[in-house]
């Protein structure tokens, strides 16, 4: 609820419309009190306090004199450890300063700028931008809330969240911070320069970067709340230092890494697992099967029940123990609304803990659960827990976390929650709810790590083991293009998981013949290359069916290009498992936007067609059509392969480069045509990558003790950690996993395997590498298992081998 006011608003109302309005107030008896973790200053109409969390990371309160500026985060969980402050005042202006970052605040006007060690200038507030604009909110007295920073010029902005607009710079910008589907609202700003702001705040905000300076105006408010985070100069270092104070990303299961299969929605039990049963039989690897709604039946009454009801999923448990027969593995989908005539509805009924307003499905008789309450998070647990959890199920699909909201109304917000409106907290929903199911799961078992698959986000939710998906998205080549500075704005907000509907989810507006038009095969195929070097490779949509064997049958194009890349997705699963891994142990970023690894290129600075996945992999999407055309949408396209179309490359300044598909080496700096026939997506691995490689295989796990390969891209100097571990457990939290150093020098063309360090229960005592120094006749493609290589029997001691 709103922090009550220590005086009438009355008596602060005058000041509060002067700052409103940018008045210079009249400078008399400022004051300032140190304290262990920073300082406060008093000004005639304004209390700045300014508190250091680590060296790196400050955050900055600010609240009308006479008010009780407190604000209780939901997203912060690191506490104040600010090592040794420094403090000085002179002419009027009061500085703190830690090791590496120097706050000054002006004494007259609370006016608070960042330095860095050294007095260079970092960020700071634009004058005259504060706002308190008095309103009251479920009868209680709050404000508006405003603050605007100066940028520099030239300098880039990033983050935000996710939002549909095709933007990567959001320089000059403006953008509506209110969760949505398709749209995730994550107050995170990343400038180019190194540093960023955390806006700590759950309210509708409106973000806009003008000439008055880059702006958050919250919608309510009692306080400015925000964190500046120092990272030193470096965009893993901004990423890092968010991380730190709002929580790690716990690892995925390994399998989670495989190929998924989905669509809306299989019917039956009988179906789910046919797919599965098909899959194995054409030799096509899967992992992941999602079963979405209605599981429960039909009627809405029973929407989100939690249970079984729909008589075509007879015997779930028996399903469940035949996909995990199969060596797959299943999610299920579940909704923040319920149904009146469900047993769940009726308890979180009886103790006030529904909203009121229009979800999905469009009914008076479905209602969204508050998730901002304890109690009932708990209940929604025990029932997830007892219906579905005790069967085996292995992860989460929870749906619709903005919440959704049908038909909104402006008294919709007026809902009140245990933090007061849900108009004041609506933003932190996804947070909320995902940890509850987080929490409650890790309570409940350490052997099964949480995977949950979401609509929304915000600020923090990394720690609850989401993985992220960009909604419901139309079927469209303009909008497979978007997904990429969608994807890559979520990562430098610093939440590092994410994956889009393979082909898009609503296809019927643009191919209303569906997986029958080649022109829709062209675009699912473009899509899931794309898909295979995201986070999570997941076919799903609605109207037509999505599974490989719509597409043809082995031999024809649209299969085996889709085939490929399923086969790519494995190879590289000890790459994608290791990544993972440095997400989770160095607060690292896997879908790389190029100003991340190349801040001294200007040409990649707005650049969102293309990225780094992990360390070594330069992915550049085809979002365009260029082998099939029709005359209309009503009827089939017609492929014609005659001619070999191409794609524009930009290859960055500072690295060179090796073409995946033929090893050819490129230098940096410089765009190239690169050919894309259908099943080819540009891809390029920096000089000095060490590229681990495992085998082809059906399922993730298949074959253990199989050989991994290791291409070596020459050019440069450089290094890979790879890591392992048990898969599917916590035990690697307390240590239990093994991580082997590989280091390359190009000039003496020497490999190093480093002294394995830690292990694991079940760690084979000894494996076989195969080294491959890459060129155009070595080492490229998906590659041959059996091709010739350099074979390396390790067993945890130092080897080098000479290439």
């Amino acid at each position: 609820m709103p922090y009550p006011l220590k005086i009438s608003l009355l008596s602060v109302g005058g000041w509060a419309v002067a700052l409103s309005l940018g008045a210079t107030l009249p400078a008399r008896a400022q004051q300032y009190q140190q304290s262990a973790t920073g300082l406060t200053v008093h000004t005639d109409s304004l209390t700045v306090s300014v508190q250091f969390y680590t060296p790196d990371i400050v955050r900055v309160l600010k609240y009308p004199k006479g008010t009780a500026g407190q604000h209780e985060s939901l997203v912060v969980v690191q506490a104040p450890t600010p090592g040794k402050l420094r403090y000085q005042a002179r002419g009027g202006v009061v500085q703190v300063a830690s090791p590496t970052t120097q706050v000054r605040v002006n004494q007259q006007t609370g006016l608070v700028s960042f330095f860095t060690a050294q007095g260079q200038p970092l960020a700071g507030e634009q004058p005259g931008s504060l706002r308190f604009r008095p309103k009251t909110d479920l009868g209680a007295a709050t404000y508006r809330v405003r603050q605007a920073f100066r940028l520099a010029p030239g300098e880039a902005i990033y983050g935000l969240g996710q939002h549909q607009d095709g933007h990567l710079n959001y320089r000059g910008k403006q953008v509506t911070l209110k969760q949505r589907n398709m749209d995730i609202a994550v107050p995170v700003l990343h400038s180019g320069r190194g540093y960023g702001v955390f806006w700590d705040n759950y309210s509708t905000t409106q973000f806009a970067d003008t000439d008055q300076g880059a702006a958050f105006d919250s919608e309510v408010g009692d306080c400015v709340d925000y964190y500046l985070l120092n990272g030193q100069g470096t965009a893993d270092g901004v990423v890092a230092r968010y991380r730190q104070l709002t929580g790690q990303a716990p690892l995925f299961p390994r399998w989670t890494l495989g190929f998924w299969q989905s669509k809306e929605r299989y019917r039956s039990q009988d179906e789910t697992v046919g797919v599965v049963e098909k899959y194995r039989s054409l030799g096509v690897p899967l992992d992941g099967i999602v079963q979405d709604w209605q599981y429960w039946g039909e009627n809405n009454d029973l929407w989100n029940s939690t249970e079984f009801g729909n008589p075509r999923f007879p015997a779930p448990a028996g399903m469940v123990r035949r996909v995990h027969a199969l060596h797959a593995h299943q999610i299920i989908s579940v909704w923040p609304s319920f149904g009146q005539k469900t047993k769940i509805f009726r308890e979180l009924q009886r103790d006030s803990l529904l909203f009121d307003f229009i979800t999905w499905p469009r009914t008076p008789h479905v209602r969204v659960y508050d998730a901002f309450a304890p109690q009932a998070r708990d209940i929604y647990w025990n029932y997830l827990n007892k219906n579905i959890f005790s069967l085996g199920m292995d992860g989460w699909w929870m749906d619709a976390t903005e919440p959704d909201q049908i038909q909104p109304f402006d008294t919709d917000d007026d809902n009140r929650t245990p933090l007061g409106s849900l108009r004041r907290v609506r933003n932190a929903f996804p947070l909320v709810t995902t940890q509850g199911v987080y929490q409650h799961q890790r309570a409940t078992t350490a052997d099964k790590r949480v995977f949950i698959l979401t609509r929304s986000a915000f600020a923090g939710q990394q720690r609850n083991a989401t993985m992220l998906w960009s909604g419901d998205v139309d079927s469209r080549w303009d909008v497979l293009a978007k997904q990429i500075p969608a994807a890559l704005s979520l990562s430098l907000a610093g939440l590092p998981y994410w994956n889009s509907d393979i082909g898009g989810f609503f296809p019927s507006g643009q191919y209303p013949k569906g997986v029958q038009d080649p022109a829709f095969q062209e675009l699912f195929v473009r899509w899931q290359q794309f898909a295979a070097f995201t986070p999570m490779m997941r076919a799903h949509g609605e109207f037509t069916p999505r599974e490989i064997y719509q597409f043809g049958q082995k031999g024809t194009w649209a299969y085996d290009a889709l085939e490929k890349f399923i086969h790519l997705r494995y190879r590289l699963q000890p790459y994608l498992y290791s990544n993972t891994w440095g997400v989770t142990s160095h607060a690292g970023t896997l879908m790389r936007a190029l100003p991340m690894d190349f801040p001294r290129d200007p040409k990649v600075t707005d650049l969102g067609s293309e990225y780094m996945f992990g360390p070594a992999l330069l992915v550049r999407p085809v979002t365009e059509s260029q082998y099939v055309t029709r005359p209309d949408k009503n009827v089939p396209g017609t492929p014609d392969f005659a001619q070999v179309k191409t794609q524009p490359v930009y290859l960055p300044a500072g690295a060179k480069w090796v073409d995946f598909w033929t090893g050819e080496p490129q230098a940096g700096g410089q765009t190239v045509q690169r050919a894309t026939p259908i099943d080819v997506l540009p891809l390029y691995v920096r000089a000095g990558a060490v590229l681990p490689l495992g085998p082809r295989q059906q399922y993730t796990g298949e074959k253990t003790d199989a050989p991994l390969e290791l291409r070596v891209y020459p050019g440069a100097d450089g290094e890979f950690t790879l890591y392992e571990d048990e898969n599917d457990n916590y035990n690697y939290e307390h240590g239990a996993y093994a991580t082997i150093r590989l280091r390359w020098r190009d000039k003496t063309r020497t490999l190093t395997l480093d002294k394995r360090a830690g292990t694991y229960p079940g760690m084979p005592a000894s494996r076989t590498f195969r080294v491959v120094l890459v060129d155009v006749q070595h080492g490229t493609g998906l590659g041959d298992e059996n091709a010739p290589a350099r074979e390396v029997t390790y067993a945890g001691q130092q080897v080098t081998v000479k290439l």
